[in-house]
């Protein structure tokens, strides 16, 4: 299947393309203190400019998602929405975040410019009904246990509610039991079976393992730099990254994230790495 040019979603000063520069998508997992999250936002900001590459900020207000009802889920959707609204203020960024029920659509929608679906919960309906209606761009996480091909049905069903505005992000495919591959190839199947959508590759959550019997997912942070690099190769409209003051004390998924003192060296690599690949598009 072929595609005649890659579509570009507007978010304002930003455009997302696959043929345009790579866009990141970072910050926290989830909402944690609030110097964290301003540090953080801070810290993305400052290499994203300095490196001029357009940047929009990520982080969960609720994970709804964790494994263990003992784990840190944030701080709620009321006060979640009070620090994203803080924060656009501060920073005049972009903010994306992640719904896992059909009733938090309108409201987020007050604040956040993309609306991102989970990847367990892609094939849910009525969910993705209620972000799409919202009228925001919407970010779909591909399900580990969906090959490339199947996310045109994801699209279809987006498309057929009215909204044009979609992002797929790949973010790894079950491996056996408790392990995850980024099939490379796959960012290009996806790219041509989409017809020309956004694909962006989220390096955080594809490097996410699990130890054995334990509630809490581990990672391996100390291949973020590989992967992005990898990804960007194949010509991507950009990556998700995780980052954080001290990953080991992260509430959630720090084992993946890095340490916000390598955000450069990582970015900065990525970035000369997709200037590279689209001078040739």
């Amino acid at each position: 299947m072929k595609y005649k040019k890659n579509i570009t979603i507007n978010l304002e000063n930003i455009k997302i393309s696959n043929s345009l520069p790579m866009v990141v998508f970072g910050g926290l997992n989830v909402l944690e203190k609030y110097d964290i999250t301003m540090k953080v936002c801070e810290h993305f900001v400052k290499i994203t400019n300095k490196l001029n590459i357009p940047f929009v900020f990520k982080a969960s207000f609720d994970k709804a998602n964790r494994s263990s009802i003992n784990s840190y889920r944030g701080p709620g959707l009321k006060n979640g929405i009070k620090i994203f609204s803080e924060i656009k203020k501060k920073f005049n960024v972009k903010i994306m975040t992640d719904i896992h029920d059909s009733t938090q659509a309108d409201h987020v929608s007050e604040v956040v410019d993309i609306i991102q679906i989970p990847a367990f919960l892609a094939r849910q309906t009525d969910l993705i009904a209620s972000a799409a209606n919202t009228g925001k761009v919407l970010n779909i996480k591909k399900p580990q246990f969906l090959s490339p091909d199947q996310i045109i049905y994801i699209i279809e069903k987006i498309k057929s509610l009215g909204n044009k505005k979609i992002i797929i992000c790949e973010r790894g495919t079950m491996f056996g039991y408790n392990n995850l591959i980024v099939d490379i190839l796959g960012l290009d199947v996806m790219k041509k079976i989409s017809g020309g959508y956004p694909i962006i590759l989220d390096v955080t959550h594809s490097l996410q393992n699990r130890k054995f019997l334990s509630p809490v997912s581990s990672g391996n942070n100390d291949q973020v730099n590989s992967l992005s690099r990898a990804g960007i190769s194949v010509g991507i409209a950009g990556i998700f990254i995780e980052s954080h003051t001290n990953p080991e004390q992260a509430k959630c998924d720090g084992p993946c994230a890095i340490p916000l003192k390598k955000l450069e060296l990582t970015l900065n690599q990525a970035k000369t790495i997709d200037d590279l690949i689209k001078s040739f598009l």
